[in-house]
């Protein structure tokens, strides 16, 4: 009997898989997406303590609304700024969780991140809040100084930004999805499971409070209050991640010298 002497190439124990942590090359990114929250979450609270403890503004009426302005212009600025920017920071957060999320599942978290950070960015293009709006600023200002047929006219057209603001428009909807979505890649790992769970009751609150936006108010009272909870906690381990992962490159001098003693 004829033995054969071809010997079958060795195989590995174990395939080659996928990634099963976050890739460390992006731990600057995680740092500053870390910060972003953290300023995120600062200027939400001082929104939601300017508007509890500012002057009640008027719920209807262009006319009392732009006087109420013109009595309160700096504060009313203030107040829109602070709704208003905290989205950039938002995006940018959403920007970091890609890399750290993609080994997990790299459909549902590009979806999620694409979605919740075009959305985010998306606030600084349609520059309206659900409670007012910058663009009432100037037709303040003009209000105050028109005569009575041109202030009626500016009032009409406050009207039209009033109920654009009590409207449902496509950039809420999709925070909230983009939210929802990225939580759902969270139960899988990195993150701890509270803070996944976080997000997907903040994601499916934000989408009913969206849905029954004209009906029910009471929703965005809840999904408020759980979104910077959700962010801080996002925002805790971003950063901590990436200073855990931290790309060797990104180390100074002194601390290269350290690490070598």
């Amino acid at each position: 009997m004829v033995t054969s002497t071809h010997a079958s190439a060795p195989r590995s124990a174990t395939p080659e898989g996928p990634a099963t942590r976050p890739d460390p090359s992006w731990a600057r990114l995680y740092r500053i997406g870390g910060a972003c929250a953290g300023v995120f979450v600062v200027m939400v609270v001082v929104g939601i303590v300017l508007a509890v403890a500012a002057p009640v503004a008027p719920t209807e009426g262009g006319a009392a609304t732009l006087a109420h302005i013109a009595a309160h212009r700096s504060l009313y600025v203030l107040q829109q700024q602070l709704w208003l920017v905290p989205g950039l920071f938002a995006a940018v957060v959403y920007l970091s969780l890609y890399p750290a999320l993609r080994h997990l599942d790299r459909s549902l978290a590009a979806l999620g991140t694409a979605i919740g950070g075009g959305a985010w960015a998306l606030t600084l293009t349609i520059p309206t809040t659900t409670t007012g709006a910058p663009a009432l600023v100037h037709l303040s200002d003009q209000f105050v100084v028109a005569d009575p047929a041109r202030r009626l006219a500016l009032a009409t057209a406050a009207e039209t930004l009033i109920a654009q603001n009590r409207t449902t428009s496509v950039v809420g909807p999709l925070t909230t999805v983009g939210l929802l979505l990225v939580s759902v890649v969270m139960l899988r790992g990195v993150f701890p499971r509270w803070v996944a769970r976080l997000g997907v009751a903040a994601g499916v609150l934000g989408i009913a409070a969206e849905a029954l936006r004209m009906v029910v108010e009471g929703f965005y009272v809840v999904y408020g209050v759980l979104l910077p909870v959700w962010m801080a906690a996002v925002g805790w381990h971003l950063y901590r991640l990436g200073r855990r992962d931290r790309d060797p490159a990104d180390a100074t001098e002194d601390e290269m010298q350290a690490s070598k003693t």
